[in-house]
């Protein structure tokens, strides 16, 4: 049995909601710099080299490249051979996430009530918190900052088993299509197939933490990201919504098992401020 503590937890949860909103991360400014010898729009071009420089900028700085710095979701696994000492993983994460917003100076953006909108009063918590447990002895922390534009335009379907594949791709499109520049494109967008009402938007979420341009392992879903990046391009909403063929900078699919009766579909669209970062403890 090995043992991590809780202060370990809360130190490397602080410096990561920091870097998430300091760092885009390679795969995204690569997703840019790719998209830039594609666009087609002048208008597309002049947005993606703003947001490379943005990005740069950023990073040099170290500070918000985007001023809605988001919402800390973090997906944790945890393995059944780890401990951890000194309190609850819950309130180790929730602790780094305040601690890392307040001396970050990153944007307190949560409230405690959703109908009375009173303010939260632990800085930028509660953040949502998924915990999978997994073989082994160590702890793989995954997070994003997500942001409230897109996920506004963000959906969720329950299709007829008879809608089929077709009905997917048109429930997608249309998603997309209805966000318009709302969600700042270009996007990312991560789809969940299956499971059930609430599973399928978390398989829609979990998507997004994989980095740009790494295909699904499994060869029909590859070539149905694909074929959805294309269709998704010729929608012509472009960067930031002023038209090119720059929509989506990648698609995610995630599926999994769901009732003979039904077929649950997610869509959750990402900014172009796709922030995601990865520690293991």
């Amino acid at each position: 049995m090995r043992t991590i503590t809780y202060k370990e937890i809360v130190e490397r949860v602080s410096k990561m909601c920091q870097e998430a909103n300091f760092d885009l991360g390679q795969d995204v400014v690569e997703a840019f710099q790719s998209a830039l010898k594609n666009e087609s729009s002048e208008t597309g071009k002049d947005i993606l080299e703003q947001l490379i420089l943005n990005a740069d900028i950023a990073k040099s700085e170290r500070v918000p490249m985007c001023q809605d710095t988001g919402v800390s979701v973090f997906i944790v696994e945890v393995g059944q051979d780890c401990h951890i000492a000194g309190g609850s993983i819950y309130n180790a994460i929730n602790e780094g996430v305040k601690k890392g917003y307040e001396e970050g100076y990153l944007r307190h953006s949560i409230v405690d009530h959703p109908i009375t909108r009173e303010k939260s009063k632990g800085y930028n918590t509660p953040s949502i918190i998924h915990i999978e447990l997994v073989p082994g002895d160590e702890i793989v922390i995954h997070m994003s900052a997500k942001g409230g534009g897109s996920e506004n335009m963000s959906s969720l379907k329950m299709l007829k088993p008879s809608d089929g594949l077709e009905g997917i791709k048109k429930y997608i499109l249309d998603t997309v299509a209805m966000a318009g520049p709302n969600a700042c494109p270009p996007l990312v967008v991560g789809v969940g197939i299956g499971g059930n009402f609430e599973r399928c938007a978390y398989l829609a979420k979990k998507s997004l933490f994989r980095p740009i341009g790494h295909r699904s392992e499994r060869p029909e879903l590859a070539q149905l990201e694909i074929e959805l990046m294309e269709e998704i391009n010729k929608l012509g909403i472009g960067p930031q919504g002023m038209g090119g063929n720059t929509t989506a900078l990648d698609v995610k699919i995630e599926i999994e098992p769901c009732h003979i009766a039904a077929l649950p579909v997610s869509v959750n669209l990402n900014c172009h401020a796709s922030r995601h970062k990865e520690v293991r403890l």
